[in-house]
């Protein structure tokens, strides 16, 4: 693997598939940003080299829109690469189910056996409460040269007002929230990349603002896999690969258990079915590397 370790509304269209599956929630869509985004480019530093700035960035008569956090929705579309994501998440909710015994593990240990079969390098999205619960295994995850480990807030809560069932991060603890998760990766990885992505994919104007001070760029997608609480895997299968196109961000669930069960079912046919279209298999960084 190379290079470093490290929505448009058409996108959130998109976005709405996955999330009913995945949160369970309700049909109200997500917020729409109320200001640009600005979008990284191909030819944009995949990611920062700093680490999140522990002081504002904000000036008396600057722009609100220098002090966005920048978003990517896809790679390069000249090239036939396509990037796999997979969002660990764990709310307080999850936790206490997974506490009491209801769910086993919230650790697809499957799926990932199969990503490291195939060779598949893959971008990993763990939210604080995940790396909490799973210190070593994230630890094991930095390890491989497969992976690259990127952030998913702290608890995944979402940062807009209506995020479907998704509790909401007030406006004054945004910051606080990532540069916590942000944290604990970089105690568990020493190479952990500035990814990030919003819990529901959910976002607007306010939260791009209040989180430009952390440094970290926001990972979106343009092909949901729908895989949380997929009746089938080769319903994950079909969605996936009716939908990836050149320079492709693919957005899957690592957790399993009662949410995203049958991921680690359908990953060797969308890996093997990718390749033999033609496709390059990469990280986010290598995607937005070109």
């Amino acid at each position: 693997m190379t290079g470093a370790r490290g929505w448009t509304l058409a996108a959130f269209c998109a976005v709405v598939a996955v999330l009913l599956g995945s949160c369970g929630g309700s049909s109200a869509p997500p917020s729409v940003q109320d200001s640009p985004t600005p979008t990284v480019s191909a030819s944009t530093p995949a990611q920062p080299s700093s680490k999140p700035s522990t002081t504002p960035v904000r000036r008396p008569g600057e722009s609100r829109a220098r002090t966005l956090m920048p978003i990517v929705q896809h790679g390069p579309r000249d090239k036939p690469r396509i990037a796999l994501t997979f969002d660990a998440d764990l709310t307080t909710a999850m936790r206490r189910r997974l506490h009491s015994g209801q769910v086993k593990s919230y650790y697809n240990e499957a799926l990932i056996q199969h990503l490291r079969d195939l060779r598949v390098p893959a971008t990993l999205f763990l939210t604080g409460l995940w790396m909490e619960q799973y210190p070593d295994r994230t630890r094991e995850l930095a390890a491989d040269p497969l992976f690259e480990l990127a952030t998913h807030s702290y608890d995944h809560r979402a940062f807009t007002k209506r995020c479907y069932t998704l509790g909401t991060v007030p406006r004054a603890g945004m910051l606080t929230d990532v540069r916590r998760a942000v944290t604990i990766l970089d105690e568990l990885d020493p190479q952990a990349t500035r990814w990030f992505r919003f819990p529901g994919g959910c976002y607007d104007g306010t939260a791009l603002h209040e989180l430009a001070p952390a440094a970290v760029t926001a990972v979106g997608l343009d092909v949901p896999g729908a895989d949380g609480f997929a009746k089938s895997s080769e319903s994950i299968v079909g969605q996936v690969l009716q939908n990836a196109r050149n320079g492709s961000i693919v957005v899957l669930h690592m957790h399993g258990g009662d949410n995203a069960p049958l991921t680690d079912e359908a990953i060797p046919s969308i890996v093997k079915s990718l390749r033999l279209r033609g496709y390059e298999l990469v990280t986010v960084t290598e995607l937005m590397a070109g």
